[in-house]
């Protein structure tokens, strides 16, 4: 057997439904990279189905970095400011080739503003961490504009 054969091999990828606050489908996600030991994910695609939203929450710990690989994004944005979040908008497309930096600590939220499934590649900084249980933090809408910390 040729030796660098034996260096090609294949790996499974986890993919999970994704849903809403109100539990509805509302896309998937694929972990597209992992570390050496499998412990953490350093690249995945979220998915949103058309007119889909997927959030918010903020990460205590890590940034995000978003490209469009597929269809159009809307993303919302509340970062904090004195007493209350200060909301902003972003669109990533498809056909823009364009990064997203979002830094830790500030809400976000993915809204599909295309006809089509929307891709969106994500890559954290640091990786995933899944034993970090408090580092992902859910919000409503309505808390955000309340002004409520988590």
């Amino acid at each position: 057997m040729d030796q660098a054969h034996n260096k090609v091999y294949k790996e499974s990828a986890k993919k999970v439904e994704t849903k809403d606050h109100n539990t509805n489908p509302n896309g998937w996600l694929l972990e597209l990279f992992k570390s050496q030991d499998g412990s953490k994910t350093e690249v995945y695609l979220s998915a949103a189905l058309p007119g889909a939203f997927k959030g918010y929450h903020l990460h205590r710990v890590r940034a995000a970095r978003y490209v469009c690989l597929k269809g159009r994004m809307k993303i919302i944005t509340y970062e904090r400011e004195g007493e209350q979040w200060i909301r902003s908008e972003k669109i990533l497309d498809a056909s823009v080739p364009e990064r997203l930096f979002i830094p830790k600590d500030v809400a976000t939220g993915l809204e599909n503003i295309g006809g089509e499934e929307a891709w969106l590649i994500n890559y954290p900084d640091p990786a995933y961490d899944p034993s970090l249980k408090e580092e992902q933090v859910e919000y409503t809408q309505k808390e955000l504009e309340s002004g409520v910390i988590k």
